[in-house]
Order: structure tokens, then sequence, then C-alpha cells
């Protein structure tokens, strides 16, 4: 039985149970993009962090391939950290915000960061049996933080996949449906559900997510927590 966060880790980069999705990270490991073609890239599935006694689990998709495929740490290292990190510092979740790197000093304050899928998938596209096979592990991040209230779920893919883990308790209780900054309280001692559009480029760039959209995502997330949160030290 696993009995860290630390443990967990140790066993969670050694998961090889998706033959495609092991053969695509390997893949993009050693060919590498031109521009970081002199850095070791992590090419394993890559595990949650930040604050081991965080009442927010942030649940995103995948590793990006030359973002935490390369990094080794969530949402680190790409355009989707570029506008994940700057809200989560204003809202004082984070001492920082940017993400460049595992050892750039980066610290979460309330919140830990993880994904639906470990291991990146071919057009960021995972599989439904490679989602059923990585869900044990978000289970065990979320059995291991003992004072969690809440998910943020990045995306539609993420807000389905906890409402797996966490189903309606009545039988004739209406699923909750996705929708930015939607929020439903997922039953009685279970924790809070805050969904928001994934910031990945694809919404960015377009409009379809915008700063003051994301902003208003972490601002409810703090209301929710209890009062006394205070700001990391930077």
């Amino acid at each position: 039985m696993t009995q860290s966060l630390h443990t967990l880790e140790a066993e969670l980069i050694t998961c090889r149970k998706c033959p495609r999705l092991v053969a695509w990270r390997e893949e993009v490991a050693l060919t590498k993009r031109k521009a970081y073609r002199d850095q070791a890239y992590w090419g394993k599935p890559v595990p949650g962090f930040g604050d081991p006694y965080a009442r927010i689990m942030v649940v995103g998709l995948a590793p990006g391939a030359h973002g935490s495929n390369r990094t080794g740490r969530m949402f680190t290292g790409d355009a989707s950290g570029d506008f994940l990190y700057p809200a989560l510092h204003r809202a004082g979740f984070a001492n920082h915000d940017s993400a460049l790197h595992a050892g750039d000093g980066l610290a979460l304050r309330d919140v830990f960061i993880t994904a639906i899928c470990r291991c990146v998938p071919p057009q960021n596209k995972p599989k439904a049996a490679e989602i059923k096979n990585c869900l044990p592990w978000l289970q065990a991040e979320i059995d291991l933080l003992p004072r969690l209230e809440g998910f943020i779920a990045l995306g539609r893919i993420a807000f389905d996949a906890l409402l797996r883990l966490f189903p309606p308790q009545e039988r004739n209780q209406p699923q909750p449906k996705f929708s930015h900054n939607a929020f439903y309280q997922l039953g009685d001692g279970a924790p809070w559900l805050l969904a928001s559009y994934h910031p990945s480029q694809q919404n960015t760039l377009t409009g379809r997510l915008t700063e003051a959209m994301f902003d208003a995502v972490w601002c409810q997330a703090g209301d929710l927590l209890d009062e006394g949160r205070s700001s990391p030290s930077s």
C-alpha cells in the first residue's frame, strides 16, 4: 500500500501499462524538438506535484509532448503553463508566475496539480482505455491529500473523469454538465468540483478562454476555501 506522495511517485514513473503511450512518450523524448535538442527529456509518466496539504486539486488532461514530457513536471515548459501559472500567482496560489523546469523554485500553496493521463498521447488524444488505466493513479493522489476540499477540472475530459470517481449519489440526481466556471458539490462529505476551459492555445489564442475568465475561476476557488489562506512566500 502506498504510504506517501513520494512513494506513489516512485511507483507511478515506472508504469508501462499502455503500450501506445509508452512508445509515443519515448519516441518524442528521443527525437526531441529542435529548440530543445540539447536537453534531456523526461520521457516517463509525469506525477502530480504541489502542496501536500493542498485543499484544491487541479486536474488537467495529459502531459504536453515538449512540455511536461520534457521537464517531468505538470504544466511546465509549455504554452498551457504559461497561461496557468500567472493566474495562480495572481490569485496567491503560486510564488512565481512562470514554470520553466523542475528546479526553478516554483512553490504552490493550497494547490496540487495533476492530470487524468500521465503519459503524453499522440495528437493529445488519449483513448478511453488509457484514461481508465490511469485513473487509479489519480485516485491514489486524492487519497493522499488529507485536506482536500475541491477540484478544478481543466477541460471536459478531466471533468468527466472526476465524475467517474465521484458519481452522483442519488439515482435521480441530475448529471453535472461541463461549462466554464460551473460549480457542483459532488455529495455529502465529497469534494466540490469547479470547471474551467483548458488553458491550451486552442482556447487562449482564439479567445474562448481569456485572462479575465480564467481569473474568475481562481477567484471563486479562493472564495470556496476556508478563511485564513495566506499567500506563499516569494
